[in-house]
């Protein structure tokens, strides 16, 4: 009965998503775009904010990884909507945009060990002295895989020529899904990637940079999609001298990266790609990027 009821209401979310009112880009561009809020039913069954333009498609697909927190509190208060700004950008230039809201966010970020209660978050690294970098990576691309074929099965994004975008956890999964070189994936963007930053809460305290270089290494052994890396002056997650290191290790293993090093921002560099602010910034060197690998 619980399982019958989830089916239903995960319907009637698509159902509201697909009926919701087209919008009309803020800056008044001819491309109308519109909103949606989708149930997926993947594997691990999650919902999605998605924009695209007004129409049947299918359009070429963009997937936006968010990043992570690893308390369940914060984790509890997470949006259903995350980089609105930057995901309109990418559908008023003809993408469909499916921004994932990973499993074990909002009300399914349950843990609470002394009770035996866990929830579905898969995304935890260990212990700092022996992190394991690779693995949460992996399972997350493993989720963007699954949202390329649902979206193509729906007809509603294109097969080939994917891009797929993350911010910090999200970006560090991006490049954990390059190493796998899926075929339908022609290009990938990261904002801030990386694995352990601030541990507790300390400004450029990771939790095992060595280990974090040496794992980036590993991928770029197999990783042969294009990527672009960006990376922000201030950022107190991922600072300079750690992203160059990643950056180094990865191409010298055979990676393909353009890496930037953009200017700071705002008080904390980590969280550009959310204000609307930073799209002059980044937005040139993204459609330069997007020309190349057409």
């Amino acid at each position: 009965m619980r399982q019958h009821r989830l089916r239903i209401f995960a319907a009637a979310v698509l159902l509201l998503g697909l009926t919701a009112p087209a919008r009309t880009d803020d800056q008044g561009a001819s491309q109308r775009i519109q909103e949606e809020i989708w149930a997926l039913p993947l594997p691990l069954p999650m919902f999605a904010y998605l924009v695209r333009p007004v129409g049947d498609g299918p359009f070429p697909l963009v997937i936006m990884n968010h990043g992570v927190s690893l308390n369940a509190r914060d984790r509890s208060f997470f949006p259903l909507v995350e980089f609105r700004d930057a995901a309109m950008w990418f559908a008023r230039h003809g993408y469909l945009v499916v921004a994932p809201v990973g499993t074990g966010y909002g009300a399914a970020a349950i843990d609470i060990p002394e009770r035996g209660l866990y929830g579905p978050f898969f995304s935890k690294v260990g212990k700092c002295t022996n992190p394991n970098f690779l693995d949460p990576g992996l399972a997350v691309a493993q989720v963007d895989l699954w949202i390329i074929d649902y979206m193509a099965a729906e007809r509603r994004a294109l097969p080939q020529g994917v891009i797929v975008v993350g911010q910090s956890a999200g970006g560090w999964a991006a490049i954990a899904l390059s190493s796998l070189n899926p075929p339908q994936v022609k290009a990938i963007i990261t904002f801030a990637a990386g694995r352990g930053g601030r541990v507790d809460g300390k400004p450029n305290n990771n939790c095992y940079p060595d280990r974090l270089v040496e794992a980036t290494g590993f991928f770029g052994h197999t990783s042969r999609v294009p990527m672009l890396w960006l990376y922000i002056e201030n950022d107190t997650f991922f600072g300079p001298a750690l992203s160059k290191r990643m950056y180094e290790a990865f191409t010298s293993a055979g990676g393909r990266a353009e890496y930037h090093l953009l200017p700071p921002f705002g008080d904390e560099g980590h969280f550009m790609i959310g204000s609307a602010d930073s799209i002059p910034i980044w937005s040139p060197l993204v459609e330069r990027f997007l020309d190349k690998v057409r």
